[in-house]
C-alpha cells in the first residue's frame, strides 16, 4: 500500500534562513552553555512525555487511541487516493493529508511509532528555530509544552505549529518564503494563515499575501488531482455543536447546576451539549467569531506603526480571539497558543510578554481538565466547572489583553 505522491514541502535549503535568524530585533541568543542546558531539558521533558504516552494511564486513558484508530484509519483511506467520505470526524482541510500520510515512508515502524517520531521531529524543529531567534521563546516552548502532558505527542497539531512558527520567523525579511509556508499551513489547519496578518504595509504585505495564496492554490490543486472528495470536510464543519470545553460549553455546564435540562453526548468526534438553547449558544459563538474577524480587519485598516514583532503579536492576538469565540476549544489548541507565545518572546519589541506568560497557567489548567480530571469535566461536577471557568476565563482575559496591547502599540493615536 503506497501513499499517493503529494507536493513536497519547502526544502531545508529554503528554510535555512529561518533556522539561523540573528537579525536585529530578536531577543538574546543562546550561548554554548545555555544551548546544552536547553537541549538537555528538551530531551528530559520529551522522554517524560513519551513515557506518559506509552503508559497512557493518566485520567482519561484514550489519549493515544486517536492515533491508533482514527489517524491510522484516515491514513489507509488516503493511501488509496480518497479523502474520508461521510466521516463526521474528518473536519480538516485537505492539506492535513500531508501529516497523516507522512508516517508511511517509515515502514519499519508501526503507524503509531512513526507518527510520534514525526511529532518529536517537528517539536525539535520548533525548538531549534526559536533558539536561533531568541532564548526566552525557546525556553517557554521547551518548558511549557510538557505541561500538557502526553497530549501533544498524540495530536497532529505540533507539526502544524512548526509550519506556523517557521512562517512567522521568516515573514519579516523573507516575505515570499514566510507567505508560502503560511499558505501551506492554511491548507493543513487554516489558522497558520494568520502568520501574514501583521505584515508591514506595502511590498512586504503584497509579497507575503500573494505567496500565501499561490502556495495554497498549488497545494490544493495537487491534492485535488491526486485524491477524490477533496472538499468533503466542509460539510462536516457546519454540523458541529457546542463542545463542553468551549466558553459556550462552560456557560451551559453552569446552567446544568441551575436545573437546565441539557445533556452531554459524544458526536462529531467530541463531547457536545444537546438540549434547549444549545443551537442559540452555537449561533452566538459563530457571531462572536464574525465580530472577532471584523475587529482584526478594523485593526489592520487602522494600524500605522509596525515593529519587528508586529507580525508575531498580530498572529497571537488573532488566534486567541478565534480560540475563545470557537464552539470547540480542544486541549490541543493550547499547542498553537504556546507556539505563538514563544515566537512573540523571541523579540524584544513584542507587546505580548504578559499575555504569553498567561499561557503557562492556562496550559496547567488544560492538562488538569484533560486528561487528568476529564470525568469531572464530563460530569459537570463542581471541580470540573471550576477548572473550566478558570481556564476559559484565563484565555478570555488573555485575548482581551492581547488585543488591547496590540491596538495601543500599532493603531492608537
Amino acid at each position: 500500500m503506497t501513499p499517493h505522491r503529494i507536493a513536497p514541502l519547502p526544502s531545508a535549503h529554503h528554510l535555512a534562513p529561518v533556522l539561523a535568524d540573528n537579525r536585529p530585533g530578536t531577543g538574546p541568543r543562546l550561548g554554548p552553555r545555555h544551548s546544552f542546558a536547553l537541549a538537555l531539558t528538551w530531551v528530559a521533558t520529551r522522554f517524560g512525555m513519551l513515557a506518559l504516552l506509552v503508559v497512557d494511564r493518566l485520567g482519561d486513558t484514550g489519549v493515544a487511541g486517536e492515533v491508533h484508530t482514527l489517524y491510522r484509519r484516515w491514513y489507509e483511506q488516503l493511501a488509496h487516493g480518497a479523502f474520508p467520505v461521510d466521516d463526521v470526524t474528518w473536519q480538516y482541510p485537505p492539506g492535513a493529508a500531508l501529516v497523516f500520510l507522512s508516517p508511511g515512508p517509515l515502514p519499519w515502524l508501526t503507524y503509531f511509532e512513526a507518527f510520534v517520531a514525526l511529532v518529536l521531529v517537528s517539536d525539535a524543529v520548533i525548538t531549534v528555530a526559536l533558539a536561533r531567534a531568541g532564548v526566552r521563546g525557546a525556553w517557554l516552548w521547551v518548558c511549557a509544552l510538557p505541561l500538557l502532558l502526553n497530549v501533544p505527542l498524540a495530536r497532529y497539531d505540533v507539526p502544524v505549529t512548526a509550519v506556523a512558527v517557521l512562517a512567522l520567523l521568516a515573514v519579516r525579511t523573507r516575505p515570499r518564503l514566510g507567505g508560502a509556508l503560511a499558505g501551506i499551513g492554511a491548507m493543513i489547519k487554516i489558522w497558520p494563515l494568520l502568520a501574514v496578518l501583521g505584515t508591514a504595509r506595502g511590498r512586504t504585505t503584497r509579497s507575503a499575501w500573494l505567496s500565501a495564496a499561490a502556495a495554497a492554490a498549488v497545494l490544493f490543486a495537487a491534492l485535488a488531482i491526486g485524491f477524490s472528495h477533496t472538499l468533503d470536510f466542509v460539510r462536516q464543519q457546519g454540523a458541529r455543536g457546542v463542545q463542553i470545553e468551549s466558553l459556550g460549553g462552560t456557560a451551559l455546564q453552569l446552567a446544568r447546576h441551575a436545573d437546565w435540562s441539557g445533556t452531554v453526548r459524544y458526536q462529531y468526534g467530541a463531547f457536545e451539549f444537546i438540549g434547549p438553547y444549545v443551537s442559540s449558544v452555537a449561533t452566538a459563538s459563530l457571531a462572536l467569531t464574525a465580530v472577532a474577524f471584523g475587529w482584526l480587519v478594523w485593526w489592520r485598516m487602522k494600524a500605522r506603526r509596525w515593529n519587528p514583532a508586529t507580525p508575531f503579536d498580530a498572529a497571537f492576538a488573532a488566534v486567541l480571539l478565534f480560540t475563545v469565540t470557537s464552539r470547540v476549544i480542544s486541549p490541543q489548541y493550547m499547542i498553537w497558543l504556546l507556539g505563538l507565545a514563544a515566537v512573540c518572546l523571541t523579540s524584544r519589541f513584542t507587546t505580548q510578554r504578559p499575555v504569553a506568560l498567561l499561557m503557562v497557567p492556562a496550559a496547567v489548567l488544560s492538562a488538569l481538565a484533560y486528561p487528568l480530571l476529564y470525568n469531572d469535566v464530563l460530569g459537570g461536577t463542581v471541580l470540573g466547572c471550576v477548572l473550566m471557568v478558570l481556564r476559559n476565563g484565563l484565555l478570555l482575559t488573555a485575548a482581551l489583553l492581547s488585543c488591547r496591547r496590540l491596538w495601543t502599540a500599532t493603531a492608537s493615536r
